[in-house]
């Protein structure tokens, strides 16, 4: 007889074709369980409010029409709507096309099984497919996956989440099908007794009565998701259900269902009577303790085993040829109390408020010898073991050829099934993220990792088999996730080497003095100090091993993905190094906005105390984790600071923002900016508001990246105040009639520009008193735009000096990087008690006001202040004013700092201005000073 898988049986290949594409459609269902759009969920008040109205449920379809006309009866709705449409389309057509293919899939079974009663297939029905082997495993495979599949969307996506999702999806598609249909035809399978087959059977490989429920499990697992689709077996078939129990759960109540889904059957059987009835004898608490010292012990004894035989010189070739079944036996061991320790430990009180599950939890815990710790080292060395068996084997191919034929007809086929810890892959996290590690146990992770790697087979068996181009697309999708965990697991080897790096930072900051150049030998013991010294070595040798052990893992493959130890290390240390500064950083900038530079200086030394404490550390311990640490603090740091920067630069506006943007704020109030002390003072108190000082804490504490990202941010903030200007130029200008009638009279008396206007006071007075409302918006904006200009200044001389101190050499060659193209120095007179303005501010918030505008717009600026100055000069000689006035003065020296901060030649000023000298006015010292 044909073999039921073989490529020409058509009835084999069918039913093939079907359980490949339930692995597939598994595979894709946990995939998209990952990328659920929260807004779907709606928890948010927020969400609630934005999409309420256009999100919907089930409840749409009694009344689609209303729905819709509350739509289109809003216009900003309907905008919504189609915005939400475009962002949203894609993911859900690929959740509406994973559900379609869960509606196909039982299609295709049902049709299947119509088929096979209608004689489709010759000499073939659903009574011969039954008695085959494979034809039986299969038609329970297919029944079963597609029970987890139900499952999986169950427990993976809410309903409320599906059901918003569908009605989304037709609304905007216009297209539905009932995806979650329940179809009835499952009770051929029940009606057959499929359960009570012997599928999936491992009783070969677990051939003793006290693994019987290890060896069923596969089974085992099938039967409790095919017992859905009949109900009533588990609400009120005392006499099935008790078989069912005494067979596969006398000893067991957490089940592994599908790729490390475990499900405890004390709390899924507990709404059914008859399977609660039932489990009652397996979950009375003497039993529990039975089990439970049962499986401690065995673990006890097995782990002493493995650690004998794993002793170097012990597996040689003779011995293990010889002695196959007794270490099939210790592999066979080993691999049933790993299983049942790890599900029963890690899942039995899934329900915090379930007293029995509790007290079952606290018997396993404390009535055993059981202990997490030990059974993870039992895992790792279990691994080990199986992996240099095989190893070993594989060399001795040539040499031992009738004892390996010999042991591959015995042993090849048993360690595989023995190796599988399918059932443990959810359950094995928890003791994969133990805290304790020694070299040892990091070598042995690689053999895990290949064990862990044996969970993929099942799912991918029957896609192989059937050649589905699925294949790829689920390889990668289960081993991505496996290499996940691996990262996971190994995360915690930089979590220890930061643990121990932390200490280390303490002693080299606080503890430890740093050794002078020049030391006077009667001190020398002083600055010795071999204790914190000695404990800095002993923890930077416990950093060392861990990077010992790690680095002595070869490559491995963990499904068809590749994986690099050595680049998990480094990974992982950069993983660690991001969340550690994050964390430091933020602690460390939290502060009060209005805050005093009293109060802000003892934080930011303090944060770059620890800053530098980071620094250090890394550069010292890089050599002895084998990393280029220099290269990946500044890298992530950098990362670090310019991802917050560019955060802070798409929402600036927002209340959290940095340092410097509350101090531009802060320096709205009262203050005056003397440019040669490069600070800010309190014109009414005199006090100190802020200096250069505070750039240099910054560059101490952020480095250069931080100065950088300042700097950005505020050349951001400078744009957006310079938009608030254009904004209020075109509401209080161009849009009044009055301010447009005045300005054009104002032009109109000046003209010509080169010449002197008579009655000069009168002109300007008028002017100002008819635009007077519009003056005072105007010169905060600019006058933030210098403040702004001011800190961007100090910003670049703080950068300029670091550079030319630290790296002569270098600034020499990226000069702009640093900062040296802006860096310029002059004197600005200070602003008088009297003044309501601060000069430089105004002066640097003109300056680049104008920047903005063509060049003729600045020509004109300076002409009209020029001609200003000369109107009232004559004025004032032809009146025998003996002073030069105040506002004469001010322009004067506002357009000599203008001037020379725009680098403008000298004959801007000397062609529209005539000498003050020669004018019969006394000059101030003030400008004498300025040589104009």
């Amino acid at each position: 007889m044909v073999d039921f898988l073989a490529e020409n049986n058509l009835c084999g290949q069918a039913i093939l074709r079907i359980v490949s594409c339930g692995n597939a459609i598994i595979a894709e269902l946990l995939r998209l369980s990952e990328f659920i759009p929260g807004v779907f969920r709606l928890k948010d008040k927020a969400d609630q409010q934005k999409y309420g109205d256009i999100i919907f449920d089930f409840s749409y379809f009694k009344g689609p029409e209303a729905c819709e006309g509350k739509l289109e009866a809003k216009p900003e709705l309907l905008d919504l709507d189609e915005e939400f449409r475009e962002n949203n389309i894609e993911i859900l057509t690929r959740f509406y096309l994973a559900f379609q293919s869960v509606h196909k899939y039982i299609v295709d079974l049902n049709r299947y099984l119509d088929d096979l009663n209608e004689g489709i297939y010759i000499q073939q029905t659903i009574e011969t497919v039954l008695l085959n082997e494979d034809g039986k495993q299969l038609l329970c495979e297919a029944l079963y996956l597609y029970g987890v599949m139900l499952l999986v969307i169950d427990q993976k996506i809410e309903g409320e989440v599906r059901e918003r999702m569908l009605v989304s999806y037709y609304r905007y598609r216009e297209y539905f099908l009932n995806c979650f249909m329940i179809l009835a035809m499952v009770y051929v399978a029940l009606y057959y007794g499929l359960f009570y087959f012997g599928l999936c059977s491992q009783v070969s490989a677990y051939p003793l009565p006290e693994h019987r429920s290890t060896a069923l499990a596969t089974q085992a697992a099938m039967l409790y998701v095919i017992l859905y689709f009949d109900a009533s077996i588990l609400h009120t078939q005392q006499a099935k259900m008790r078989e069912i129990v005494d067979k596969y759960f006398p000893d067991n109540w957490v089940i592994s269902i599908y790729m490390g889904m475990t499900v405890n059957l004390a709390e899924a059987w507990e709404p059914y009577k008859a399977a609660k009835t039932a489990l009652n004898y397996t979950l009375d608490i003497a039993n529990v303790k039975e089990q439970a010292n049962r499986y401690a012990a065995v673990t006890e004894r097995v782990h002493s085993q493995v650690q004998q035989f794993l002793k170097e010189g012990y597996l040689r070739e003779e011995l293990v040829l010889d002695n196959i079944p007794k270490l099939l036996n210790c592999l066979r061991d080993c691999n049933v109390a790993i299983r049942w320790l790890m599900l029963h430990t890690a899942d039995t009180a899934c329900d915090p408020n379930n007293k029995r599950l509790r007290q079952m939890k606290d018997q396993i815990l404390t009535d055993s010898r059981y202990n997490p710790r030990v059974l993870f080292q039992l895992l790792l060395d279990t691994a080990q073991f199986e992996f240099i068996l095989k190893e070993m084997f594989k060399q001795m191919l040539s040499e031992k050829q009738a004892k390996w034929e010999n042991y591959k007809k015995e042993g090849s086929e048993r360690m595989t099934e023995l190796a599988d810890v399918f059932s443990g892959v959810k359950p094995l996290t928890r003791w994969g993220r133990e805290k304790k590690f020694s070299p040892s146990m990091v070598t042995k992770l690689r053999a895990t990792f290949l064990k862990l790697a044996s969970a993929l087979d099942l799912p991918l068996l029957r896609i192989n088999q059937a050649n589905s181009p699925d294949l790829l697309s689920v390889s990668q999708y289960y081993s991505g996730e496996l290499v996940s965990y691996v990262r996971k697991v190994l995360q915690i080897i930089p979590e220890s080497m930061f643990t121990s790096l932390l200490k280390i930072i303490k002693l080299q900051t606080h503890d430890i003095i740093e050794v002078p150049t020049r030391l006077d030998k009667d001190k020398l013991r002083d600055y010795a100090q071999l204790g914190p010294r000695y404990e800095v070595a002993k923890l930077t040798h416990a950093i060392s091993i861990f990077t010992e052990g790690i680095l002595m893992m070869k490559t491995t493959l963990v499904g068809i993905i590749k994986v690099d130890p050595k680049q998990l290390l480094e990974d992982g240390i950069r993983k660690e190094l991001v969340k550690r500064v994050a964390l430091a950083l933020h602690r460390g900038l939290i502060f009060n906005p209005r805050a005093k530079p009293s109060e802000l200086m003892p934080k930011l030394k303090e944060m770059a105390a620890t800053m530098d404490g980071f620094h250090r550390s890394f550069e010292y311990i890089q050599d002895y984790v084998n990393i280029y640490g220099l290269k990946i603090w500044q890298e992530e740091v950098s990362r670090i600071i310019n991802y917050n920067v560019e955060q802070e630069c798409n929402n600036f506006l927002r209340t959290k923002v940095t340092l410097v943007v509350h101090h531009a704020q802060s320096l709205q109030l009262i203050t005056c900016y003397i440019d040669q002390m490069n600070t800010w003072y309190d014109v009414k108190t005199h006090q100190e508001v802020t200096s250069s000082r505070l750039f240099s804490e910054i560059q101490d504490t952020l480095g250069t990246f931080g100065l950088n990202g300042l700097d950005r941010l505020l050349c951001f903030m400078i744009v957006k105040e310079l938009q608030n200007f254009l904004s209020m130029f075109q509401k209080n200008v161009l849009r009044d009639r009055t301010v447009q009638d005045t300005l054009k009279a104002l032009m109109n008396a000046v003209s010509p520009l080169k010449g002197i206007i008579a009655n000069s006071n009168k002109v300007y007075s008028a002017a100002i008193a008819k635009t007077q409302k519009i003056w005072t918006a105007y010169l905060d904006s600019i006058m933030k735009v210098g403040q702004m200009q001011i800190l961007r200044r100090q910003i670049t001389n703080e950068l300029n000096y670091s550079c030319r101190f630290d790296s002569k050499h270098l600034a020499a060659v990226v000069s702009r990087t640093c900062g040296l193209g802006y860096f310029f120095c002059a004197g600005v007179v200070c602003k008088r008690p009297a003044d309501q303005i601060d000069w430089l501010p105004l002066v640097l918030g003109l300056l680049t006001l104008l920047k903005q505008f063509h060049s003729r717009y600045t020509e004109q600026f300076l002409t009209l202040i020029g001609q200003f100055i000369r109107s009232t000069m004559e004025q004032c000689t032809s009146q025998k004013i003996p002073e030069m006035p105040a506002d004469v003065v001010a322009a004067l020296m506002f357009l000599e700092d203008y001037i020379r901060y725009t680098k403008l030649p000298r004959k801007v000023r000397t062609n529209s201005l005539p000498s003050v000298y020669s004018a019969g006015c006394a000059v101030p010292a003030e400008l004498q000073r300025t040589h104009i």
